[in-house]
């Protein structure tokens, strides 16, 4: 009977603790998410590099409503406007109920979105809420929808695919990833030049090239306007091309382009020939490179020593203004140390243009 007894004891005592935990616990839920408060919904904001850790805006929202008493997990999620946040892209996160996002900040997240530089484009923004570290019992809070034109610090290009490729040296025909590229000065600067060889003539319609402001087809694409006299037309056909090697320029928004046949030599009188003549280079498809093997004789810059110019004369030269390898439009003659040289000159990365004196 005491065996019973205290086995009777010990049943009841595990049954009322039981029952005493599972009276204490309390399950939480959520009755409303947190409420976007700022921005004002439809606020527009331009981007700019040159203040990028300045901020822009401050997102605060106020409380998520939860049945409990506990620490809330924020994230701010954005998306496309009028995607329906099928692709959501990440804000920032916090346990406060703000984020500051600094120009540079906004920028990185619009850019991630897919948005296009300099151009101005609607983000939709939500603040999502949840709690404990498995993020459970989300919540969302209301949508606004911002205007943000973001930039990039990266130099803007132009490609220029076309019927040419293949025969100089450029990869496959009309394939934007080989063709050869324009820089523009800057970032935010539709001024843009660079240089391309041309193996072959090609007639438009069906041959030639177009200027594409992406690595594809989906951007904006440049033809000629119809006139032939360097106009472009963002629904123009394809630009004849005569074969050469050729300086293009090209102005996005003044709606230019020109091109002008170049034939490249160094001269000064580090050389035979010295300032007033040439001594003719010559271009390789393969190596896209312009080369010579010329003796020189010491001469010592900035009053003496060579220089790259085109087509004998000297609206278009190069010089070397830091003595560092690279070549720059007018820049400053180029020290020569007496001996033989394999001289080369290469143009293929749009101004970022470079040069080397091999001795021999």
């Amino acid at each position: 009977m005491k065996n019973l007894l205290k086995i009777s004891t010990i049943a009841f005592l595990l049954i009322a603790g039981v029952s005493c935990e599972n009276d204490d616990q309390t399950i939480a839920n959520s009755s409303g998410g947190p409420q976007l408060l700022t921005p004002i919904d439809g606020s527009a904001y331009t981007l700019n590099p040159a203040t990028g850790s300045d901020e822009v805006t401050t997102l605060v929202w106020n409380h998520a409503d939860y049945s409990v008493q506990t620490e809330v997990n924020y994230a701010v999620e954005v998306a496309l406007a009028g995607t329906d946040f099928a692709s959501v892209f990440p804000g920032g996160s916090t346990t406060n109920r703000f984020i500051v996002w600094t120009h540079e900040a906004l920028n990185a997240v619009a850019l991630e979105a897919g948005m296009v530089p300099y151009t101005a484009g609607d983000l939709d923004i939500r603040i999502k809420s949840s709690l404990g570290s498995n993020n459970e019992i989300v919540a969302y809070s209301n949508v606004i929808t911002l205007s943000i034109t973001p930039y990039t610090t990266e130099t803007p290009k132009l490609w220029m695919p076309g019927s040419y490729q293949a025969d100089s040296g450029y990869g496959n025909n009309w394939t934007q990833s080989s063709a050869a590229t324009l820089a523009s000065e800057g970032y935010g600067n539709t001024n843009f030049e660079g240089y391309v060889y041309f193996n072959s003539n090609q007639a438009s319609p069906d041959n030639g090239f177009k200027f594409s402001s992406q690595a594809n087809w989906d951007g904006t694409n440049y033809g000629d306007d119809g006139t032939f006299s360097g106009m472009l037309s963002s629904s123009g056909g394809n630009i004849d091309l005569t074969a050469g090697y050729y300086r293009v320029t090209a102005n996005t928004t003044a709606l230019t382009y020109n091109m002008t046949a170049t034939q490249w030599g160094i001269a000064g009188n580090a050389t035979t020939n010295g300032w007033d003549g040439m001594i003719p280079m010559t271009y390789d498809p393969t190596t896209k490179k312009w080369s010579v093997i010329a003796t020189l004789t010491t001469q010592a810059a900035p009053d003496n020593g060579l220089k790259f110019k085109a087509n004998g004369g000297w609206d278009i030269n190069l010089g070397d203004n830091g003595a560092d390898g690279s070549a720059e439009y007018g820049g400053t003659n180029i020290s020569t140390t007496a001996g033989t040289y394999l001289i080369e000159l290469d143009l293929s990365n749009p101004r970022a243009y470079t040069y080397t004196l091999t001795p021999q």
